[in-house]
């Protein structure tokens, strides 16, 4: 096998590869070229690489990689993508791919981490010398099949009750809650300044990380929503009570499946009431109705209203990979020395080990 490192600014030029080893593998729209383009323009540094791996004239691998500090490189991982930006045919062995890259890549690097991987599409590889795996997240997943009444009805008491009780307060308010989809490519940017609107009077505004038309985030999620709604996969649901837009989730759509994004409400709203909740509701209702899918994704992590709308939970992972046995050996050794559990991928083998040992984070 041999692979190519190309600047990831020329990921256009090679998308239609990379969509049709999505295709073959994952099939997910979270790894579709029009995911992904937008996310290099908008988050890229310039120092990502695209990695093109081919056996016998056939792409088999395909990723979007960067060193991360010194001897270490993983898969390109804003924190608006669920998963790595990684592909490869199941047929080829994962450590073997991985240890090749990372021959490859420049430098001498001791490890190469994939983040953000999902058994649910991929099996979950098995552990070597020098290969390991770490959990990332659990997360969670609705399967839309049978009816809405039989899916709401084995739903906790607690929840369906206060829900009733908060559209019925609603009522004698004399407010009329309503659900909207936007789902044409010109009504995305209007979704997303709305969006931003609602978040930046909220608490992610006092943290800098709100969406905004302006920003890096706005200008990413309005693209990528573009690209999908231009091919009938993009939704933008937004939750009105009478006038007063309330809540809104960010979702994409694709191989049977559609994805939540992001989701954001109006905090203005008075406590006793949960807009996200009633508009999920009725979203999930209109799902099951319309039986266009076959599951709902969260992909966040999981949180206790989760719990309350499903008992579908599994955990993601990332993959580590170290250039010497002894490497993952030393790596483990200072973890348990200071009981710390193994963190995200972007974990390097110890060059110093003060430095190897710090995780990744995203937001």
């Amino acid at each position: 096998m041999s692979w190519r490192l190309l600047p990831a600014a020329d990921f256009a030029a090679h998308a239609e590869q990379w969509k049709a080893l999505n295709a073959a593998t994952t099939r997910t729209p979270l790894l579709e070229p029009d995911f992904v383009q937008p996310l290099l323009e908008c988050f890229g540094t310039g120092e990502e690489q695209l990695a093109i791996c081919e056996r016998h004239g056939r792409v088999v691998a395909m990723g979007i990689v960067v060193r991360k500090r010194r001897g270490a490189w993983e898969t390109f991982q804003p924190s608006q993508s669920p998963l790595s930006l990684w592909l490869h045919d199941p047929a080829a062995d994962l450590q073997e791919l991985l240890a090749s890259l990372l021959r490859a890549l420049p430098g001498l690097p001791l490890m190469l981490g994939l983040t953000q991987r999902d058994p649910q599409l991929e099996q979950r590889p098995s552990e070597s010398g020098q290969l390991n795996t770490a959990d990332y997240i659990r997360t969670a997943r609705v399967t839309l099949a049978g009816t809405f009444e039989d899916y709401w009805n084995a739903r906790g008491k607690n929840l369906r009750s206060n829900l009733k009780k908060q559209r019925s307060k609603l009522q004698k308010e004399g407010t009329v809650p309503r659900l909207e989809a936007f789902r044409a490519p010109e009504q995305m940017a209007q979704a997303i300044a709305d969006y931003g609107r609602l978040e930046s009077a909220g608490w992610k505004a006092e943290r800098g990380t709100a969406v905004h038309p302006d920003n890096a985030q706005g200008r990413f999620y309005t693209s990528m929503l573009e690209n999908f709604a231009r091919r009938g996969a993009a939704c933008v649901y937004r939750y009105w009570f009478g006038e007063q837009l309330v809540a809104t989730d960010l979702c994409i759509e694709g191989n049977g499946c559609i994805i939540v994004l992001k989701t954001t409400y109006d905090e203005s709203v008075p406590s006793s009431l949960s807009p996200t909740l009633l508009m999920r509701e009725e979203c999930v209702q209109q799902l099951f109705n319309d039986q266009r899918f076959a599951r709902l994704e969260f992909y966040g992590k999981v949180m206790d209203w989760h719990t309350r709308w499903t008992e579908e939970i599994r955990t993601m992972y990332h993959v580590n990979l170290y250039r010497w046995p002894g490497l993952l050996q030393l790596h483990r050794l200072i973890q348990n020395r200071h009981a710390q559990p193994v963190q995200p991928a972007a974990q390097t083998a110890p060059a110093a080990a003060a430095e190897l040992a710090q995780p990744q984070t995203t937001e």
